[in-house]
């Protein structure tokens, strides 16, 4: 290794360095834990990142100290610094997850400098990224500890494939006598590389995907609960679950052809079906049940077609449907909730609690469900039944004006009675 040409009696005595680098551990690993909390407090991402934290050794310190010491450098009595004594790994699954993770260094810490390895590399290249980031330590994290002077900590951010690459290359080229210098081992190498960087992309895409389709779901179901609220008016005595009459159909003609695979066409369903255009939903869930995909994707789809017939109060279809994606996944709870939900608004609330009952055999753990099934028993007259399940949903955590409305109703009837 190649230090820089300067006068040897310039430079601290190896022996006395070590004696202070050594005095000053206890508070580097404690300073140390209490930056790795705060980042943990402070980062909020879709996926939970790993921390890896460390100390430099001192032998590491050293060489980087000879190897960065600038020509003028005059000794001082204290640790000379250099910029990462301090080092914490920030590993995230998405690439998503880097740019999020900078945001909240950003607005939590003064940022010193951004560094950005690899990213000036051509195709041709390989080699790890990594984004780099030099962050000064607060005062507050300081308090009670005597620390080197100017210390601040270095921050690497990375996917867990960039790290695994990253981990890999430092022991073949790095820490090996004999680095593939030959192009046919250089592009193994390039074309490995090429491959984690190409899997990054897909796994953001996949999640993307799963993101958008998520948003969908949750409105789509927003809409759909809505709805079969209107069914049951708590602002009134009794619950009014006479029909409304069919919802306006969306006039425009569906395509007869939809590209893409059966995850396209999920999410093109689902977004005409929050977009109101129900009829073209229904045509695109019939398009991919036509293809007979297996019983875990025709639960899905026979779900989501329920939903939408529901919307046009097309009841009959709509339990037809539900009932289908119970049969397809007899594990389904959902299943049986929605199907419950459907012969309830049709004033059968019998059946309509033996569903909600099956729902709950399944999954105990559905305060809505208990909530619904408090309706139907409502309904039916059997009133501490539904109050049972009323305390049962808070229990669970449910918060709903809607409670409190029916718990009142309940009161009222057992008074009278």
């Amino acid at each position: 290794m190649d230090f820089p040409k300067t006068n040897a009696s310039w430079l601290p005595d190896r022996e006395h360095l070590l004696e202070l680098y050594q005095s000053y551990q206890p508070a580097l690993q404690l300073i140390l834990k209490r930056i790795e909390s705060k980042l943990k407090s402070c980062i909020t991402v879709s996926s939970t990142p790993t921390y890896k934290g460390r100390v430099k050794t001192f032998n590491s310190y050293y060489r980087k100290f000879l190897r960065t010491l600038p020509p003028d450098f005059q000794p001082t009595e204290d640790l000379p610094t250099v910029t990462d004594i301090l080092g914490i790994r920030i590993i995230c699954s998405f690439l998503q997850d880097l740019t999020e993770v900078e945001y909240c260094l950003k607005s939590a810490f003064r940022i010193l400098e951004v560094e950005r390895k690899g990213a000036d590399r051509t195709f041709r290249e390989f080699g790890y990224e990594s984004t780099h980031i030099l962050l000064a330590i607060p005062d507050e994290l300081k308090e009670n500890l005597v620390l080197p002077p100017d210390l601040i900590i270095e921050v690497q951010v990375r996917t867990i494939l960039q790290d695994a690459w990253a981990e890999v290359e430092h022991e073949l080229v790095y820490k090996s006598e004999f680095s593939p210098f030959d192009l046919p081992l250089k592009r193994k190498l390039a074309s490995i590389n090429a491959s984690l960087s190409l899997a990054d992309i897909i796994f953001q895409e996949i999640r993307d995907y799963q993101t958008k389709l998520n948003d969908e779901l949750d409105k789509r179901r927003g809409s759909f609960y809505h709805q079969a609220d209107n069914f049951f008016d708590l602002d009134n005595d009794l619950p009014d679950v006479s029909s409304s009459g069919d919802a306006e159909k969306i006039s425009e003609t569906a395509s007869p052809y939809v590209k893409g695979t059966i995850d396209d066409m999920i999410l093109e369903a689902i977004e005409a079906h929050n977009n109101g255009n129900l009829e073209r939903a229904i045509m695109i869930y019939t398009l991919i049940i036509d293809k007979k995909p297996n019983a875990t994707v025709l639960s899905v789809i026979y779900k989501h077609r329920g939903m939408a017939y529901f919307a046009l109060s097309r009841y009959e279809d709509a339990l037809q449907d539900f009932n289908a994606s119970a049969e397809n996944n007899p594990a389904n709870f959902r299943a049986y909730y929605y199907i419950g939900i459907v012969l309830a608004v049709m004033g059968k609330n019998a059946e309509a609690v033996e569903n909600f009952t099956h729902s709950l055999d399944i999954n105990l753990y559905q305060p809505y469900v208990y909530f619904r099934r408090a309706q139907a028993f409502y309904t039916e007259g059997r009133y501490t039944e539904a109050l049972n399940d009323l305390d049962k949903s808070v229990s669970l955590g449910l918060k709903d004006e809607n409670e409190k409305k029916l718990r009142l109703l309940i009161a009222k009837r057992l008074d009278v009675s």
